[in-house]
């Protein structure tokens, strides 16, 4: 048997590339209602993707702001019981499900 491999992890961070430009973040959600429409717009004009746990039906919950972010280039996908919503620019591969 081997005795593995080496990984050191205390460097990883400066290894990875990440696009000088972005400037975004993943926020974690749960669309029930109780948030207004215009926070989760204003989350998307930020550049940040949503990823929110749906509570309650889906086309009720995101008919105020769905068709703004499709108008706008964005990326609008329901995975299992999450919805995903990315902003322009930002693509969402499902090549993998």
């Amino acid at each position: 048997m081997s005795d593995g491999f080496n990984l050191d992890l205390r460097n990883a961070e400066e290894e990875i590339d990440v696009p000088d430009e972005f400037d975004g973040r993943v926020v974690l959600g749960v669309l029930d209602g109780t948030t207004p429409d215009d926070d989760w717009l204003a989350e998307i004009h930020d550049g940040n993707v949503l990823f929110l746990a749906v509570d309650g039906d889906l086309n009720e919950l995101a008919a105020g702001f769905a068709g703004d972010v499709k108008d706008a280039g964005g990326t609008l996908m329901h995975f299992r019981e999450f919805l995903v919503v990315a902003p322009p620019g930002v693509a969402v591969d499902a090549d993998r499900l």
